[in-house]
């Protein structure tokens, strides 16, 4: 049985989440967009895609969001 590709996420209101892929995806998307809504004004923090040898891809956020 193939191992799942793992997508984790670094920093911001994502970090710690993992996502399970059933197969390494052929083009993954360089950036990542997440949009925080409610109440009060619209936040968006961006994350970049980056490699990790040892379960497949991180998506980190993007230092200027720090």
């Amino acid at each position: 049985m193939a191992q799942p590709y793992v997508v984790r996420y670094v920093g911001g209101p994502l970090d710690g989440r993992v996502d399970s892929l059933p197969a390494t995806p052929e083009d993954p998307r360089q950036t990542v967009t997440y949009v925080h809504l409610h109440s009060g004004p619209k936040i968006v923090h961006i994350y970049d895609l980056s490699y990790a040898v040892e379960y497949g891809c991180e998506y980190r956020l993007r230092a200027d969001e720090i």
